[in-house]
């Protein structure tokens, strides 16, 4: 039976969960053991299992809650497993592996904490889920979002996605739009006897490339826009001139559009061409919620203790989600983001000990807590 030590330092506790494979789909092992080094090494915590998440919360009567949530899924293993401990060429200590970027060690750091922080000033809620890396239909928090609402209140919510210990506010939102265009079919040899489909892409590609995205101020931080061309398909063969062609255009906007507004703004920016209009993915984005006071004092804590500051979030994360339910969120992990998923992803581990003790000062430090 595998087991885990919540009290050990979190570094090793990083290269334990990096040990136990959980590729999406397939973490029914790993959340066995998270369930189980809850239920028997931490109290105060009432613990929930659901499906293949572990749900755990303290009802102290605190006046604030802090939900915890990170997702136990990896991408598909790439001989990265199980990790190892190196030393970089700067000297730093790095533990190799699938996951520790992405996101074990931000796991490491929220189950330690659970396990180590006897007296919080916050009641805590933790979510460990599943299925975070494929389709949004499989998502684990969106399934306690179905089922099980009330464990998804709070205050304040923090994804332990990897940061490089920086604070990340919010979220960009995401929008997949596919333009088609439609022609007439021809032998390449009497190609004026047809209308070429992936011809009349050419004023879509250059709309894309004379684009000029916006930069936003929000709260302070700067979110960039961007409107990219990410997959075109057309043709039949190669001596025929196509009828159908179709270019994927993926919108990544600052979160102060809503999705609508986001795909009012693409419509605007392809007005006047004969295309096909279809949204096939959407998402919307997160603000940051600085202001909100568990943020604040976050970021306070954060900044007074020497961490690395706080800036926008490049990308869509599962903030977002909180974020719809009026719940101001941060990515707050340990880790290169610009790592996760590749052969090599590594994390230095000082980063995972530097947001462990961040968050442990958060958590327990009632003066920043109660101005």
């Amino acid at each position: 039976m595998t087991t885990i030590d919540l009290r050990a330092d979190p570094i090793t506790l990083t290269a334990a969960l990096v040990d136990i494979p959980s590729v999406s789909r397939d973490e029914a092992a790993i959340t066995d053991v998270v369930e189980r080094a809850l239920r028997e090494q931490t109290t105060g915590f009432e613990v929930l299992r659901h499906g293949n998440v572990v749900l755990a919360r303290t009802n102290r009567g605190l006046p604030t809650r802090v939900i915890l949530a990170g997702h136990l899924d990896t991408v598909p293993i790439a001989d990265n497993v199980p990790g190892r401990f190196e030393v970089d060429e700067d000297g730093q200590r790095v533990l190799y592996g699938c996951g520790t970027v992405d996101m074990k060690s931000g796991d490491a750091v929220f189950l330690h904490l659970a396990a180590t922080v006897a007296e919080p000033v916050h009641d805590l809620t933790l979510i460990f889920y599943d299925c975070e890396e494929i389709a949004a239909e499989f998502n684990g928090l969106g399934s306690v979002e179905r089922d099980l609402p009330e464990w998804l209140s709070g205050d304040l919510a923090v994804l332990g996605e990897p940061s490089g210990s920086w604070i990340e506010a919010g979220c960009q939102g995401t929008l997949r739009v596919r333009l088609s265009t439609s022609g007439t079919r021809a032998h390449s040899a009497r190609a004026w006897l047809g209308d070429n489909a992936i011809h009349r892409l050419s004023p879509v590609l250059s709309r894309l490339s004379d684009y000029h995205a916006r930069t936003v101020d929000i709260d302070g931080l700067e979110y960039r826009e961007g409107l990219s061309a990410v997959r075109v398909t057309g043709g039949v063969a190669g001596n025929v001139v196509p009828d159908v062609a179709e270019v994927d255009v993926n919108f990544r906007f600052a979160p102060d559009r809503t999705v609508e507004q986001a795909i009012a703004h693409v419509r605007e920016v392809f007005a006047g061409l004969d295309l096909g209009f279809e949204v096939t993915d959407a998402a919307p984005g997160a603000l940051p919620g600085l202001t909100a006071p568990a943020a604040a004092h976050l970021v306070s804590t954060v900044n007074g203790r020497g961490g690395a500051g706080v800036r926008a979030k490049y990308g869509w994360t599962d903030v977002s989600r909180f974020a719809a339910r009026g719940i101001p969120a941060v990515n707050f992990g340990p880790g290169d983001p610009n790592l996760a998923h590749k052969r090599d992803e590594h994390v230095p581990v000082a980063q995972i000990g530097a947001v462990t003790e961040l968050l442990r000062s958060y958590l327990t430090d009632e003066r920043r807590t109660s101005s």
